[in-house]
């Protein structure tokens, strides 16, 4: 999944505390510390119209002129724009910016009229904090210039004087309006927008239909998503080493992040020695994955752009590797992949790399009375009260669990090969036929459980067998990385995706070592959410007539 994408359960971070903390605010045995001053976090200023960073706003403005022939001081004089207006200035650069779209020489003030144009491109944007430090271009009258007499001097002088006066005033005007800025422009634009999703002179109206792409980009513009992922191991070592252990791959070759996120697999990319990344990302982080590119010293050859990968535009045609972290639970929720086959067909050189390159997905039944026990069959008797009513819906949703690899009660199934260099749109809704021999008695079948095995191969000519095991893979030493999100590995936070068998209707039977267990597996997206996902399972032992059949549901 796309430290760019929602996930259904998030690891929240240990808390943290110890006697330690306390005696670190113990200033009693330190000397001196009444006269150290905190150090003062120097301000960047991002450049308007490329990724370039500044320590002052008049570097970064004369870079924009002198680069581009753009002079934003001369533009906000010629409209005359008071304070509001300039920051509806800022922000619509910006937004074209991030958007690859091109400046025009005659901005008007049509242009950015709207005021959802007060809201801030940039997470905490310096030029917006310190356009009442801009100064003002003054066309000094011609005869103020004029030096006879003497008088010339006593006029210009008595002139500036108070053209500095007026500046004066009109800085503390404005510093009185920006002390409200913040606060009041999120308020007042947070308003409009639920005013939007409402009718009626109520304004209690039907609300509008759900935004999927909203949703599921907003929810990947926090911290803690990506702390979550950056956390996991197994998933981020897997990027490093593929692309540390092949930098020949990546040596002086075009790269496209899609999904960039913090900006991780772009700067793995640039330190492995490629001569461009295109990090995109449809999330606010990609202000911050802009700021750590920089940070870290990977602004000239890392460019970030914000928007959907179907709308950016590259400032290349066509580039030599892709680079992407889709996955999602069960593999396909969130649908990502669609956008990276997008971006594969739109940009990818025909020798060109996925990274990673196949997908193998598993099937497996389950048993696990413990578990069943301790989440389920738990409603019925709670302290002496039956809360069955709290059941409701618990067999109808797809779980994320990491469940232990004895509770699989028959050997995995091989269902489904993705090769990221052929794979359609068409081939992430299927169908597909799946068996398993049970391998122990078990007093009920209480579900399924379907996982993912990732490979990076090297080479486009590489093949990765339908049935081959990323766990065994590894260890075998074989060409290229792998690694299992599946419950014979160390846990990533994938976990695998748990279909609970509604078994409260009737007593299931129990099973045999041996039995024979044959169905259908089926991938679907609903019509109420394009980003969601619906697994439907059927299954039926040998010799039985009755074949069962249910289904679940990833939102």
């Amino acid at each position: 999944m796309s430290e760019s994408a929602s996930k259904i359960e998030k690891d929240a971070p240990p808390s943290s505390g110890s006697s330690e903390a306390s005696d670190i605010l113990d200033l009693r045995d330190d000397e001196g510390w009444e006269d150290a001053e905190p150090d003062e976090e120097e301000t960047q200023f991002i450049s308007l119209l490329d990724d370039e960073v500044f320590t002052d706003i008049m570097s970064m403005l004369n870079h924009c002129k002198d680069k581009y022939n753009f002079d934003f001081l001369q533009i906000r004089k010629q409209l005359g724009l008071d304070f509001y207006g300039n920051v509806k200035l800022v922000n619509f650069i910006r937004s074209r910016v991030h958007n690859g779209q091109l400046i025009e020489p005659d901005i008007s003030r049509k242009d950015f009229n709207d005021e959802s144009f007060l809201k801030p491109v940039l997470e905490d944007d310096a030029l917006l904090f310190s356009l009442d430090e801009l100064p003002e271009i003054v066309e000094i009258p011609q005869e103020s210039s004029t030096l006879d007499k003497g008088k010339g001097v006593e006029r210009s002088t008595g002139e500036l004087v108070a053209r500095v006066s007026e500046l004066e005033e009109e800085l503390r005007r404005i510093q009185f309006q920006f002390d409200d800025y913040r606060a009041t422009v999120k308020e007042t634009l947070d308003k409009k927008w639920d005013d939007k999703n409402t009718s009626g002179p109520s304004g209690a109206g039907k609300e509008e239909k759900r935004d999927d792409d909203s949703h599921y980009f907003s929810s990947y513009s926090y911290n803690d998503i990506h702390e979550t992922m950056l956390k996991d191991a197994v998933r981020t070592d897997a990027y490093r080493d593929f692309i540390y252990n092949n930098k020949a791959l990546f040596e002086g070759k075009v790269v496209l992040d899609v999904g960039c996120g913090t900006g991780i697999l772009s700067m793995f990319c640039a330190k492995a020695g490629a001569s461009k990344v295109i990090a995109v990302d449809n999330s606010a982080i990609i202000d911050k994955a802009r700021e750590n590119i920089f940070n870290n010293g990977f602004a000239d050859k890392i460019t970030c752009l914000r928007g959907k990968i179907e709308e950016v535009t590259l400032p290349v045609d066509k580039v030599d590797i892709i680079v992407s972290e889709w996955m999602g639970y069960c593999l396909l929720y969130e649908a990502m992949l669609d956008s990276v086959i997008w971006a594969r067909d739109k940009y990818l050189r025909p020798d060109g790399l996925m990274v990673p390159s196949h997908m193998n997905m598993w099937v497996a039944p389950v048993a696990d009375p413990d578990y069943v026990a301790d989440h389920i069959a738990f409603w019925r008797d709670v302290y002496g009260f039956d809360m069955k009513a709290m059941q409701a819906g618990i067999h109808e949703d797809a779980q994320v669990l990491d469940m232990p690899a004895t509770t699989l009660c028959a050997e995995p199934f091989s269902f489904l090969q993705l090769s990221l260099h052929s794979t359609t749109v068409k081939d992430l809704v299927f169908k597909r036929k799946w068996q398993g021999r049970l391998k122990q008695d078990i007093d009920a079948l209480d579900g399924f459980i379907i996982w993912f095995d990732s490979f990076f191969m090297p080479s486009r000519e590489d093949l990765v067998p339908e049935d081959a095991r990323a766990e065994e893979w590894s260890k075998a030493g074989k060409k290229g990385v792998a690694f299992t999100t599946g419950p014979g590995g160390k846990v990533t936070h994938w976990k695998q995706g748990v279909m609970l068998i509604d078994n409260t209707k009737e007593k299931p039977a129990s099973r045999k070592e041996g039995e024979q267990i044959s169905g259908e597996l089926e991938y679907t997206v609903p019509e109420d959410n394009s980003r969601a996902l619906t697994v439907g399972l059927t299954w039926k032992f040998d010799g039985e007539e009755k074949e069962e059949k249910q289904g679940w549901r990833m939102r």
